[in-house]
């Protein structure tokens, strides 16, 4: 039977091919998310050990005194040992300001993740190396002077308010840093200057005798040929001496190798957020498999159908059902075993180029050279693929059991959509789907009008996977049905489509396995699609109500209201020109002044000497920069329009009567509590003029010509900011806008990118349905040549039957897609208010163009099958 069945499965090697292309996508697809997975992981503990490059061993918990660092320095086989020092400080030249991190320099300097662009590392005291970026905003080479601008505490600082003096100092540029691996990406970046200037400005943040209490990290390099686990045994062992002899908690103590530290660093960081990823990942690329097994399943079935009489035949010789069983099973095996290494070896190939071409590209992050092929990459791929197939192939199997010998002496019947199990079933997949829908809108019900967001998920969640499986089950009965009612639109335009048409309905149970293999990955596509989009604008509209200014320039984010209307201190003011110089960036649409002073604010239940920011701008003025001016619709003479936050904090209840006393007198206001961010209270120019006739301009409000921009637009702000001798604060919406809109784009780009595997596989499948039905029509298709049917007919019927499966399947799952994406986005985001439903039509056009052509392009090669063998050669075929 092997003999036989091998011999079987070369004469049907193209009508295998398709069934074995879908596994080898499917399998190509769990590949490369097991080798994405890997990457991830060991990219994230690149990153995070980067800043211990060159370190044998990473001591956490250090005691911060000279004690504990002498003891670590003295163990035997202990080359150096040097704290990880960081301290934050504030650079100038040229008229610009930033505050920089500065590293202390190690004394192997190895350790160091920085690599030198120009010049070298700081060799004296008052020398430090600058990162590039940070030099190039600075306007610095290697040589020039910086000036370091610090606070030292000369006396005890609750006793003396004026014990902190500004200390300024030059720093010589010794040379410029990169950070290849991006260790310090999240600090902004890191100087470095030498360890004894590091440590005697943190010194002088202290008072004299004050001692450092926060333990440290010290990085520990090894004397050659020194055992790392000895090594760790004695310096934990000289740590727990000296701490015991001083009376220190070591309880924080802990010694490991770099990679150690980078593994538990990353589980606190992402909670494993790698798995999850890999998972979530998984869930797609099981779509995938789920697809191509519904295209093997259907290869097999016809493939039963067109041996019957093989089938039969080996009966009548001996065979019997548990021979015929193993041969069907066997033949999937095989052909699920070579797609599946094929499939492995693709992926590999895939996802290795991939890695290269990352490699190429500035991202930011350290990939490594090669992808990591664990067993789990080899073994999972090739055990999923192969059970998939034989999955598939069981129906299949057990139908080839059914056909008697005497099938031998008639031709076989098409197959029957027909079963004795059809009723229970219809019934089964109704009651699921129904049940399915009624918990999704239950989900969304809780989410968004009972206010609990993670429990309507979970629900809305099951729902979907209820009304899904419910859809899928039932599709053998009502897809045939919808196909009928497309083609009979379609007949209308001449008996070539009406064959084509009738063609769908001969073998329902194929054309609806294979339609629904296209449905699973259009819906899906179709639902994140919709979701995101939904997501998109829901959240813009949040962020566009709660922060309605792209960006603020401001330069009293700092000050002490109390003492500001108190008198004893004043808000520096925007400098006149700095508004023209904003309004000049490329990018920037308005620029709206807005000035402020602070005032002592009374009324019913508010705290005793309570005193607030207060800002003034035109309503008219507003309405051209604010993306959302709802928080100021209130805003008019005698109105203080109070932030929420703020209302909340000190028990000021919407129109509630206030009393504002500021430098040149006292008003009385109305309270309008909204949404407006936490920036003070907000009154009109004229009513600030009563309390504050020369009330600066202490901020400036900025809309952009598009919010996208805001990466580009707002460093450009900020360079000129810092040209500027008022330290003001540049932040604003726009910039979280276009990172939450990054995050979405790229989530689903991800994930439409999987799910297209889904989508190819389930073309392949109308490709290989009509494929197949070419061979078993070739008698048909004869009989409609000799009768006057012409080659470009016959493909005209070929193209139209690819098009009804292709599209119909497509126009369901867009239907489903847009449900699922609404109902997932409304659950999801019901803690943001009323979520906007939106169709993204750009998107759902394309799916079905896509569906059409393909559909098209898949009945190309049967169409060329059928029209090469002339009539009489067909018809006296056997």
């Amino acid at each position: 039977m092997i003999r036989l069945t091998l011999s079987q499965m070369r004469r049907s090697v193209g009508r295998l091919a398709a069934a074995g292309l879908a596994i080898v996508i499917g399998t190509a697809f769990v590949a490369i998310t097991l080798l994405a997975g890997n990457v991830i992981t060991r990219t994230t503990y690149d990153s995070i050990a980067a800043q211990f490059t060159g370190a044998d061993l990473v001591v956490r918990g250090v005691p911060a005194d000279d004690t504990a660092l002498d003891a670590v320095r003295d163990t035997d086989g202990v080359a150096t040992a040097d704290p990880q020092l960081m301290s934050y400080q504030q650079l100038e030249a040229g008229g610009r300001t930033i505050f920089q991190g500065v590293l202390a320099e190690p004394t192997d300097t190895s350790v160091l993740p920085l690599e030198v662009a120009d010049g070298n590392l700081p060799e004296a005291s008052g020398e430090i190396a600058l990162p590039v970026d940070v030099a190039e905003r600075l306007d610095t080479t290697t040589g020039d002077t910086v000036t370091l601008v610090r606070n030292v505490l000369e006396g005890d600082q609750e006793s003396d308010e004026d014990a902190w003096t500004e200390v300024r100092e030059q720093l010589t540029v010794s040379g410029t840093l990169t950070d290849p691996y991006g260790a310090y990406s999240m600090q902004g970046g890191a100087a470095v200057a030498p360890a004894a200037d590091v440590t005697a400005w943190d010194d002088d943040l202290r008072a004299p005798g004050e001692e450092p209490v926060e333990p440290t990290t010290v990085l520990v390099t090894l004397d050659d040929g020194t055992d790392v686990e000895t090594a760790r045994t004695a310096i934990t062992g000289a740590l727990t001496s000296a701490a015991a002899g001083s009376g220190t908690d070591t309880s924080g103590l802990k010694v490991v190798t770099p990679s150690e530290h980078a593994e538990t660093v990353a589980t606190e960081m992402t909670g494993g957020d790698n798995v999850i990823f890999t998972t979530f990942v998984l869930v797609f690329a099981a779509v995938a498999l789920l697809v191509a097994a519904l295209v093997i399943a259907n290869t097999f079935q016809v493939l039963v159908a067109q041996r019957t009489r093989t089938l039969a035949l080996l009966r009548c010789v001996g065979a019997d059902k548990g021979q015929l069983r193993r041969s069907v099973l066997f033949e999937a095996a095989v052909l699920g075993l070579v797609s599946s290494v094929v499939g492995l070896a693709a992926g590999v190939g895939l996802g290795q180029a991939a890695l290269t071409i990352g490699r190429g590209m500035d991202l930011g992050v350290p990939l490594p050279a090669t992808v990591d092929i664990t067993p789990a990459v080899i073994l999972i791929p090739l055990v999923v693929g192969t059970l998939v197939t034989l999955v598939a192939a069981l129906s299949p199997a057990r139908a080839a059991t059914r056909v008697a010998p005497l099938e031998a002496l008639r031709p076989a019947d098409a197959p029957s959509g027909a079963r004795g199990a059809g009723r229970v079933r219809l019934v089964l997949s109704t009651l699921v789907a129904v049940v399915g829908f009624a918990l999704l809108g239950g989900g969304v019900a809780v989410s968004t009008v009972g206010g609990e967001p993670s429990l309507g998920l979970m629900v809305g969640v099951a729902g979907g996977v209820l009304s899904f499986l419910g859809v899928l089950v039932g599709a053998v009965f009502w897809l045939p049905r919808v196909v009928a009612l497309a083609g009979r639109l379609v007949g209308m335009s001449g008996p070539t489509a009406r064959l084509a048409a009738a063609n769908t309905l001969r073998n329902p149970r194929r054309t609806a396995a294979t339609s629904t293999a296209l449905l699973i990955g259009v819906t899906l596509v179709g639902m994140m699609s919709t979701g995101a989009a939904s997501a998109r604008v829901t959240m813009d509209a949040e962020l566009d109500s709660r922060y309605p200014v792209d960006v603020t320039v401001s330069t009293d984010l700092s000050s002490d209201p109390v003492s500001v209307a108190a008198g004893d201190a004043a808000v520096p003011a925007v400098p006149g020109t700095l508004a023209g110089t904003v309004r000049d960036v490329a990018g920037v649409a308005t620029v709206v002044e807005s000035p402020a002073t602070a005032a002592q604010v009374a009324g019913d239940g508010v705290d005793d000497g309570l005193a607030m920011t207060v800002r003034a701008v035109d309503p008219a003025d507003a309405g051209s920069v604010l993306r959302s001016t709802e928080m100021v619709a209130p805003l008019a003479a005698g109105t203080a329009v109070v932030p929420e936050e703020l209302s909340e904090v000190w028990n000021i209840s919407d129109g509630q009567t206030l009393t504002l006393t500021g430098p040149d007198g006292s008003l009385e206001v109305t309270a309008a509590v909204t949404d407006l961010a936490d920036s003070g209270l907000l009154v009109v120019p004229d009513d600030l003029a009563s309390l504050d006739a020369d009330a600066p301009v202490t901020s400036l409000w900025v809309g952009l010509d598009d919010p996208g921009d805001a990466a580009s637009v707002v460093p450009t702000i900020q360079d000129a900011v810092a040209d500027t001798e008022a330290p003001a604060d540049v932040m604003g919406a726009a910039v979280e806008r276009a990172g939450f809109q990054q995050v979405i784009d790229t989530a689903l780009g991800i994930v439409v990118g999987l799910l297209a595997a889904a989508v190819v596989i389930a073309l392949i499948g109308v490709a290989n349905t009509l494929s197949l039905s070419v061979i078993e029509r070739r008698r048909e298709s004869a009989t409609l040549r000799a009768i006057g049917l012409s080659k470009g007919q016959l493909r005209g019927m070929l193209a139209v039957e690819g098009l009804l499966i292709a599209l119909v399947g497509a126009a369901l799952g867009v239907l489903l897609g847009l449900v699922y994406g609404w109902a997932g986005a409304a659950a999801a985001l019901g803690w943001a208010g009323t979520p906007v439903i939106v169709v993204p039509w750009r998107d759902v056009l394309l799916m079905l163009v896509v569906a059409a052509v393909a559909g098209l392009v898949a009945s190309v090669a049967p169409a060329r099958t059928a029209v090469k063998t002339s009539p009489v050669e067909a018809l006296a075929s056997e």
